[in-house]
């Protein structure tokens, strides 16, 4: 679908790098998530930096993920992937 995460990396201070199917990249902050319910386990640095992909969408070994449409509407779009790296 349109909408499908194609890439995802962690980046520093608990943001995600994202591409969509789409052609859209950006950057997407969890730090507003992390104290939210299952989210509250993305705190911990070493599981964040676990995140992939599963089905389309962002998501972490233990069944947290975004939903499309929140991602994509809190997506900080960029042309390209910024240098620094996690």
């Amino acid at each position: 679908m349109y909408w499908d995460v194609k890439v995802v990396k962690p980046k520093a201070n608990f943001v995600l790098y994202v591409e969509i199917e789409d052609g859209r990249k950006g950057l997407f902050d969890m730090k507003p998530y992390l104290d939210k319910g299952i989210f509250r386990e993305l705190a911990d640095e070493s599981y964040f930096i676990q995140v992939g992909i599963q089905l389309g969408a962002v998501s972490w070994p233990n069944s947290q993920d975004i939903a499309p449409e929140t991602l994509i509407a809190g997506l900080d779009l960029l042309d390209s992937e910024p240098a620094s790296v996690h």
